[in-house]
């Protein structure tokens, strides 16, 4: 598989990688500047598997004692945070021996590490008018963006074409029942509700709160609205801590403009600067 797959394939897999890229390559060297080498943990074959899973790699930097250096280097930095790109020289000399032997090819060869971090994943239910701002806003960032809404016009292809120009993966879902699509968004989903019918706000909010692998649960809304969905939601068998995970409303309430786009833009900056506390936990 080409390293252009690979990294596709992890994105797809929500997987982190390292990208290993040889940068500078003196003297006799086993690849040409630019050979690229993609690692990642294998996925295990038992969710009750206890440590380290192997690492599973694409391409090649050279084989030999130059790439299980670059391997162990790469393993180490899929088990911390992530963090800037670093390069490693390695001489390739009888005299530069390491745990894995010599490799004498009388070259030196200097590598870039680069993170390769699991993007963070945001569904946006309801694609009305605040929803297709906000999802303008959120296609132009490095992310996973599900957009959702039970009407199919809502959210035809033609319809989201202008947001298919952004770095952010887009996942339209066409849903009678939105509330479904939550069992469908992966591990650590920020979900935010505005649908144009609060009956469908309501059974996103009481599904919502029946989920546990969401990383966050926004509602728009008024004071009134979120005060009713509160004494529905305690009906519905929620209780104070649970009902307490849903934000409403939401957005930065200095901007005061009612308009669809500086609403979008109110919630978009709330959402970004939670993304942006919590990067390090979504790329592990």
């Amino acid at each position: 598989m080409h390293w252009h797959a690979a990294v596709e394939l992890l994105r797809r897999e929500r997987r982190a990688g390292v990208l290993v890229t040889v940068t500078a390559a003196r003297g006799h060297a086993p690849r040409e500047p630019g050979a690229k080498l993609v690692v990642a943990r294998a996925v295990p074959a038992s969710r009750a598997a206890s440590g380290s899973a192997p690492v599973q790699t694409w391409g090649t930097i050279g084989g030999g004692n130059l790439e299980e250096t670059a391997l162990d280097r790469a393993a180490e930095l899929l088990d911390g945070p992530p963090g800037p790109p670093e390069s490693l020289t390695l001489q390739l000399t009888e005299r530069a021996r390491t745990e894995h032997g010599r490799q004498c090819c009388g070259g030196e060869v200097t590598l870039l590490f680069e993170h390769l971090p699991v993007l963070p994943a945001v569904a946006v239910f309801g694609a009305g008018h605040v929803g297709l701002e906000l999802a303008r806003i959120l296609s132009r960032q490095e992310l996973e963006l599900h957009v959702v809404d039970s009407r199919a016009d809502r959210v035809d292809a033609a319809r989201l074409a202008f947001l298919d120009d952004g770095p952010a993966g887009l996942h339209p879902h066409h849903a009678p029942l939105p509330e479904l699509v939550l069992g469908e968004v992966p591990p650590g989903t920020h979900v935010l509700v505005m649908t144009h019918d609060h009956a469908e706000d309501f059974a996103l909010c009481d599904t919502a709160l029946r989920c546990e692998h969401l990383a966050s649960i926004g509602l728009i809304g008024s004071a009134a609205k979120w005060r009713r969905f509160q004494r529905a939601l305690t009906v519905e068998g929620h209780d104070a801590a649970a009902i307490a995970r849903i934000q409403c409303p939401i957005g930065r309430p200095e901007l005061v403009g009612k308009d669809p786009a500086t609403i979008a833009l109110g919630v978009a900056a709330d959402l970004l600067a939670r993304l942006a506390w919590a990067g390090p936990r979504l790329s592990r």
